[in-house]
């Protein structure tokens, strides 16, 4: 009977206990509706806390950014090239018989210097780049004279000018580059009459047109 009552005693204070137990627990878990607003102390806290998370990854940002641009950048661009236009023919053609050709580019250079505007033209001798043309230069009487130009446009309305030239375009780094030439000797023969009324064009008359560095390749 003891050990009844014993037991009995344990399982009058054991039971009403976990249910108490199980009770506050349950009341524990729904006392605190997730819509009310939190303690003011405790808003302030989560605010701080979210303030210094965002101030530090802000500022971790930041030196990213900054670390970023002081990283060295390696360049890779290349040096642009420009393109060249040209009409060609023969020297015979293009410097002592075509009067057109020499008023058309005493005309130019007088309106690019009332203008003050660049000369953008220039006369070549022999010119290296036509080594870059079998089909031209097989159809060339040498030497040869080239009419070379960055406006294409004009390029070609002197192609419609002069008619019987060849037109060609090609690329270059320098102006230096596009215009080299090899040294010639040219001479042409005085003709026994000169039936216009106006006195022939000197020899030479060309050598305004040259590119200065060129003239010293002439022989």
């Amino acid at each position: 009977m003891s050990l009844m009552k014993s037991l009995g005693a344990s399982a009058v204070v054991n039971v009403p206990t976990a249910a108490l137990t199980a009770a506050q627990l349950h009341h524990s878990t729904h006392s605190f509706p997730s819509s009310l607003p939190l303690p003011q102390h405790m808003s302030k806290l989560s605010t701080a806390t979210f303030s210094r998370r965002t101030t530090s990854s802000v500022r971790t940002a930041v030196a990213a950014v900054d670390s970023a641009e002081t990283v060295p950048k390696v360049s890779f661009e290349t040096k642009s090239k420009e393109t060249y236009h040209f009409v060609v023919a023969n020297a015979k053609f293009m410097l002592d018989e075509e009067e057109h050709f020499q008023e058309q580019l005493f005309e130019r250079a007088r309106l690019f210097k009332e203008r003050n505007m660049e000369q953008d033209f220039w006369l070549v001798i022999e010119p290296k780049f036509l080594d870059k043309f079998p089909n031209i230069s097989k159809r060339l009487k040498r030497p040869a004279v080239a009419l070379v130009s960055t406006n294409g446009t004009w390029i070609k309305f002197m192609k419609l000018r002069l008619d019987r030239v060849l037109l060609e375009s090609f690329e270059a780094e320098s102006v230096e580059e596009a215009l080299a030439s090899n040294p010639v000797d040219l001479e042409f023969e005085k003709p026994d009459k000169w039936a216009a009324p106006y006195p022939k064009y000197e020899y030479g008359w060309w050598e305004s047109f040259l590119l200065p560095t060129t003239q010293n390749q002439l022989v």
